[in-house]
Order: C-alpha cells, then structure tokens, then sequence
C-alpha cells in the first residue's frame, strides 16, 4: 500500500475508534459514519490520457474506463490532454491537489517532466507511466512503466517483409521505401523510425524518405501526396500506425497506383502498426495491408495488477513489456526469428 493511503487509514482507523469510546456517539452514528466512509475506501486514480487521435488511444482510454470502475473499487478521474503537454502537466497538478492516490500518465513526448513528477514524488502519489517513456533525471519519479517495445515491433515487421521480399525474389538495391513517422518524440514514433533503420540498413534497402504522419489520417494524406509528387519509384510504405496506413492507401488508390505485396508487378507495399482499427483490418484482409505489427492498448489490467500490488505493500517491476503479433493475410511466413526468440505470425482471412 502506497504511504499517503497507509497514513489516510491510520487517520480513519483513529477517527472510528474515537468514535466508539465517546459517550456522545450513538450505534445510530457509528452507522452514519461507516456509510459515509465508504465512498473514501474507493482507491482514486487520476489518469492522464495523451488524446483521442487514434483508434488505438480510443481503446486504450477505453480499456482503462472499463477497470477502474466504482464497481471495482476505484474513482478515476479522466483528462484528455488533448496531445499537448502544457494540458497534461496541468492534469498531473490537478491531480495532487485533489489527493488521489495513484497517477497514471500517457505521455505525449518523453522529455520535460522531471518538475512536475517531482511534485508528485513530494506529495507521496506514486505515478504509473503507459505506453510512451519518460525520460527523466531520477528513475524514482515514475513508479513503472508499462507499455510496448516499439524499436522490436518496428524490427518484426521488417524482418517479416526482408522474409516475405526474398523468398519472392525481390533483390534488397529493389525496394525503395519510405517511413511515414508518427509524433516526433514520441516513444513510439521513436522506436518504429529506429527499428526501421536499423533493419533497413542492415538489409540493404532503398530508404527514399522519412515524412511525418503524427500517427493521423490526414498528415498521412498530406505527406504521400508530397511523396508521389517528388519521388516515382516508392513500392514499400512503412506506416507507423493504422490511421496512417488508411490514408496512405486512400492516396495511392486516388492516384491510381493499387496496394498489395507484390511489388516486382508494379503493386504497393504498405504495412503498419496497432491492429485495433477495424477499418485496417478489413484493409489486412482485402490484401491493401501486407502486414500488421500488433500494438496492444489494453494497459487497464494491466495497472489495476501494479495498484493491486502497491495496496498489498509490493513493490512492481520497473519495466513491464505487454505482449504483442505480427498480422498478415498469407501463411507463407509462419514466423519471425529475433535475438533468439520466435514470434509467430497470425494469418487474418
């Protein structure tokens, strides 16, 4: 149990058996004040959501809505930040002045928040970070973290085409991609532009071009329509979310070029990251998508888990990685192979 609810149950505890030796306390109050207390047992959670720009964040506020319920025991009080950080460290401070008792942040960006953080750790709230990292000074700001390994999501997928491309017998000097990149700054634009990278150096791939795509439909359409306009050999888009990838095959389709996986007969290549919009999996399945890199939004579980632990008097790991697929519509690669560790591929159909 987290120290600021030990001493406000002490302070109850106190209160009560006060209550029980006065004279003037009826078993009539006693009633009263159990009834009263109890809405002060509800374990209040102050969660602090980046936006709603993604179905992904859509059903990562959702899963987070569905567990911390009165029903379950807990108050939890919602704020969208609206994809600025000014809103959130606003959120954060809100937060410590109601007294909650846990705070739980996805963060726009992982720099800028050892202040208010700091506040937080004064104030004796410990904080739970989800999906994107923070960097800070002091690892003592932030309790745990818990979320995906996004340089190792962006890697499965790579290897899945380099895997996919060869055994086609398209030559690696042949595929000339572009990264369409999410938030800059954020952990999981940072981690997919750097497992894109890395493999695509490391295959000896054509990499055209990074645009930015702020994990949006709409930046996506922007940025393709400024791709095709500069550059005319691209068959492989690599989309850092689903949202992205929905736009860029509305550009390339208005452009008349079709998507698919067959890149040596003049198709398209597109592949992306999340797996929660449905519209992208209709896409995955129709052929539009070659590959999806799951990315899975529900952390709700996940964080009732870690308060349940810190309520017990244990201590949660640091780092807590979810687990996540690789989504395709054809079975001929059954597996990715990285450091060591197999990661099967689920065919969608």
């Amino acid at each position: 149990m987290n120290h600021k609810r030990s001493f406000k149950i002490i302070l109850l505890i106190a209160a009560f058996s006060l209550c029980l030796t006065s004279a003037g306390c009826s078993p009539a109050e006693v009633t009263e004040a159990e009834s009263a207390d109890t809405g002060k047992d509800l374990i209040v959670v102050g969660f602090s959501q980046v936006g709603a720009e993604s179905d992904w964040r859509s059903a990562n506020s959702e899963s987070m809505r569905s567990v911390f319920t009165k029903e379950n025991g807990y108050e939890l009080i919602f704020e969208d930040a609206q994809q600025k950080q000014t809103n959130q460290i606003t959120a954060i401070r809100s937060f410590i002045q109601q007294d909650v008792d846990y705070i739980v942040v996805a963060p726009v960006t992982e720099t800028g928040w050892d202040t208010v953080l700091s506040e937080a750790k004064e104030a004796g709230i410990p904080v739970i970070i989800v999906d994107r990292q923070v960097e800070v000074s002091d690892d003592s700001l932030f309790t745990c973290w818990i979320g995906s390994d996004f340089e190792l999501e962006g890697k499965k997928v790579c290897m899945w085409m380099e895997k996919y491309l060869t055994k086609k017998g398209v030559k690696p000097e042949n595929v000339h991609i572009v990264d369409i990149q999410g938030t800059m700054g954020s952990t999981a634009q940072i981690g997919r532009t750097k497992g894109f990278d890395h493999m695509a150096k490391l295959y000896g791939w054509d990499v055209v071009t990074h645009a930015p795509g702020d994990f949006t439909k709409s930046k996506a359409i922007e940025s393709m329509f400024s791709i095709l306009r500069n550059y005319d050999n691209v068959n492989v888009v690599y989309c850092e979310n689903d949202n992205e990838a929905l736009g860029v095959i509305e550009v390339l389709e208005a452009s008349g070029k079709k998507c698919g996986s067959d890149i040596a007969n003049g198709e398209i290549m597109v592949v992306s990251f999340d797996g929660v919009n449905k519209q992208a999996v209709a896409s995955l399945k129709a052929g539009q998508i070659s590959c999806i890199g799951e990315c899975n939004p529900m952390h709700g579980p996940r964080v009732e888990t870690v308060i349940q632990k810190m309520e017990a008097g244990e201590e949660p790991y640091k780092y807590q990685y979810v687990n996540e697929e690789l989504f395709t519509n054809t079975d001929e690669i059954p597996s990715v192979m990285l450091g060591g560790k197999e990661y099967k591929v689920t065919v969608l159909k």
